[in-house]
């Protein structure tokens, strides 16, 4: 096992990524505190987990809100008596262009994305320094690496979340806390398929990712759990201050032979 007796903290954990990282720190011997604004999602994670004989809690919170996540921590301490490994994952995306966005729009993803990451980390950072130091784990994306389009606030959002992530592991590295980013690329998760889902005028945009990602298929949210456990572990003793990019290649370069170019402009406009 990776988290033998570990207590880890996931906000995001009743679906998607959140949900297959909680599992699988749960099955590596972590006990696991499932966060989400989700009750019946969380519930389920939590269900999932004590089907296979492991151990968690769930707590709704808002990530966003100063006492909700105080609360989580708190929660978190109050059950298992200390906090090893935070993974600040709860995150939201509004596809719409700058000139039209609205303020509100701007403030909820920002608000979820960042300001969520901060007061994750606030909260949890003192309960790590009570127990002599740990891991925060953040959730960025491709989106802090390069721009999409009509994706402003959550470009600016996942940028503030990488940078955020090097401070923590700068400030609290010689207090035994470690801090990286994970940087997802086109992964199938249910925020995927909603943007997709009944809305044909997006459908081009997954054919983009399967057409330019070297690896031609969409990442599973098992395979940023993975990447979690690499960095939630001992394994990752001396990493911090990274982001992590784990999207099968798509930004690895720009370069595409001229045939599969025309051939991938050909299917995007069929659909």
């Amino acid at each position: 096992m990776k988290l033998p007796g570990k207590v880890s903290l996931i906000t995001g954990a009743a679906s998607g990524m959140g949900r297959a990282t909680a599992i699988l720190f749960a099955r590596e011997g972590s006990k696991v505190v499932a966060v989400d604004i989700d009750d019946a999602g969380g519930q389920k994670t939590v269900d999932l987990i004590h089907e296979m004989g492991g151990d968690a809690i769930f707590v709704r919170a808002d990530v966003a809100r100063d006492d909700d996540a105080r609360r989580m921590v708190d929660q978190a301490v109050a059950r298992y008596g200390r906090l090893d490994v935070l993974f600040n994952n709860a995150g939201v995306a509004q596809g719409v262009e700058l000139t039209e966005m609205t303020e509100e729009e701007w403030d909820r993803v920002v608000d979820i994305d960042l300001k969520g990451v901060f007061l994750g980390s606030k909260y949890g950072i003192r309960a790590m320094l009570q127990s002599g130091g740990g891991v925060i784990i953040n959730t960025a994306s491709i989106s802090g690496l390069l721009a999409q389009n009509f994706l402003p606030a959550y470009n600016a959002a996942k940028a503030g979340v990488i940078n955020l992530t090097r401070y923590i592991a700068v400030e609290y590295g010689p207090r035994n806390i470690r801090a990286n980013a994970i940087c997802p690329g086109a992964i199938d998760t249910p925020m995927l398929q909603s943007a997709v889902s009944g809305k044909p005028e997006n459908a081009p945009v997954v054919k983009y990712f399967l057409h330019m990602a070297p690896l031609h298929r969409l990442g599973t949210p098992e395979d940023i759990a993975k990447a979690a456990l690499f960095l939630a572990s001992d394994d990752a003793s001396f990493i911090t201050g990274h982001a992590l990019v784990v999207d099968g290649g798509l930004t690895a370069g720009t370069f595409m032979d001229p045939n599969r170019l025309r051939a991938m402009a050909e299917d995007l406009l069929k659909a």
